[in-house]
């Protein structure tokens, strides 16, 4: 076993020692099938946590989507998120450093898309402390339309910004779960907006009652 994937099923324990990473797969099953995982944004440890309660076999064709400059700011996180979990490095704004002028934001999605990866991918593109998910950027839906065999799976990740709150590095031991809603569909004559607005309801729909807000 290399040294990445041990310290790939390290991380994987870890987050389940310190959050208990329960996965509830509330609307399908965990399935060997092309998918995204769409999720609310609330910390950078969001999808290690989705990550870790995949089940193991699920985690090698699944990739997260990493903000290029918060990741490759150094050399230990550049080599977790490219070799342990194999993530998509995206720009979070125009002219980062790495990034070419005429750089399609989705391009390197749409690579992994093709080569049969499934990703995790959070379409609000920043963070957001509040207790609803912001407005879905146009991403989820160029995706969709692009890829109409992928199955887009809702996802509600709960308690994870008591974890690692915004400007912190350590994490503090909080049980979250994570969970997974029935496969969305963008429906024939269906518009951006009201494909982005479904789909950031199906994500509300998944928290769990008496959710903190």
């Amino acid at each position: 076993m290399s040294i990445a994937e041990t310290t790939g099923l390290l991380l994987a324990g870890i987050a389940r020692l310190i959050t208990g990473a329960q996965g509830h797969w509330k609307g399908c099953p965990p399935m060997a099938e092309q998918r995204i995982y769409f999720a609310n944004h609330q910390s950078h440890f969001d999808w290690v946590l989705i990550w870790a309660a995949l089940p193991r076999e699920l985690r090698a064709q699944t990739r997260p989507i990493a903000a290029r400059d918060y990741w490759t700011s150094s050399r230990f996180k550049q080599w977790l998120t490219t070799a342990v979990f194999n993530a998509i490095y995206v720009s979070r704004s125009r002219n980062e450093p790495g990034q070419a002028a005429d750089e399609d934001p989705l391009g390197p999605l749409v690579e992994a898309l093709k080569n049969g990866d499934s990703l995790v991918i959070f379409p609000e593109g920043t963070r957001s402390n509040k207790g609803e998910p912001q407005a879905f950027k146009s991403g989820l839906f160029h995706l969709a339309e692009q890829f109409p065999q992928v199955k887009l799976i809702p996802t509600w990740i709960d308690n994870v910004q008591r974890v690692m709150p915004k400007g912190e590095v350590v994490p503090v031991p909080i049980l979250c779960t994570v969970t997974f809603g029935a496969a969305l569909a963008l429906m024939p004559g269906e518009d951006k907006r009201e494909f982005l607005a479904r789909a950031r309801a199906a994500v509300l729909a998944q928290r769990p009652a008496g959710a903190r807000e």
